[in-house]
């Protein structure tokens, strides 16, 4: 995980831009740095020779397990609020309930627990191998497309839905003075052992220093940090039990199941 002064990200307390003080895209056209750019291309047509074939079979695999289109499309947020829809494999059923995501997300916003998916414990609106897809980040190879329209970047903080940028203050909306990324800061510093406001603190920490180096060092750590949230989320939980935090749902379920005592509380010992 790369160290991040905290300090770094205080001068995103700033008054926000007007930019991305708007859902709309700005009036001015505003381009991608030069370097960021011939990066992103550069990886792309290298990755192009491996990544087609993989991208044929994932794509065969989803139309035989699960009926309707192998690609799904999202409208998303990007670079100073442009909008873009973002590309990806399907790995959800057909018409899945999306209120279950934007009541997660509220919650992850509210609180101070770690960002973890809702496919981490199960989720029943994911094709049969859907939560492999997605934790292998596979599914989101559809947008090098996405990448070579000059939407995105192979590093920046991830796009967020319309819905997500809405709930956003002023100072978190400026994660979007960034281009946004298929990899980034927050997915190789452990983003499932992270906060909502500590995703926040790291987007904006790339926003502000965002370079060559940086990009290199955040593409090179990408696949380490993939295999380790494959060991957290498929093997590590056959291992050892989940930590459940106090006063958490998971928590007042595991107390109701709990025998109670005459009086009414927990017995001693349990």
């Amino acid at each position: 995980m790369l160290k991040i002064d905290p300090l770094s990200t205080q001068g995103a307390n700033c008054v926000e831009p007007a930019s991305c003080s708007q859902s709309e895209s700005p009036v001015a056209p505003v381009r991608f740095p030069r370097w960021k750019r011939i990066l992103d291309i550069t990886c792309v047509l290298l990755a192009l020779p491996i990544l087609i074939p993989v991208g044929i079979v994932i794509a065969v695999f989803i139309k035989i397990v699960s009926p309707g289109p192998a690609f799904y499309r999202q409208p998303r947020v990007g670079f100073f609020g442009r909008r873009l829809l973002c590309l990806k494999f399907r790995t959800m059923k057909v018409n899945a309930d999306t209120g279950v995501h934007q009541t997660h997300l509220k919650e992850l916003m509210a609180s101070n627990q770690p960002t973890r998916k809702l496919d981490f414990a199960g989720d029943s609106r994911l094709i049969p191998g859907g939560a492999i897809l997605r934790v292998l980040g596979v599914d989101e190879l559809p947008q090098l497309i996405n990448v070579l329209r000059g939407e995105m970047s192979m590093v920046g903080p991830r796009p967020c839905t319309p819905f997500e940028f809405d709930l956003y203050s002023p100072r978190q909306k400026r994660r979007c003075e960034a281009p946004p990324g298929l990899t980034g800061l927050w997915q190789i510093s452990g983003k499932n052992q992270t906060t909502f406001e500590e995703m926040i603190n790291l987007d904006l920490y790339y926003a502000e220093h965002s370079s060559f180096r940086l990009d290199l060092k955040i593409i090179v750590l990408t696949v380490p940090a993939i295999l380790a949230l494959v060991w957290e989320m498929k093997v590590s939980p056959k291992i050892r039990a989940p930590r459940i935090e106090r006063g958490s749902r998971e928590a007042e379920v595991f107390e109701r199941k709990l025998p109670v005592a005459p009086r009414g509380t927990v017995p001693a010992g349990e």
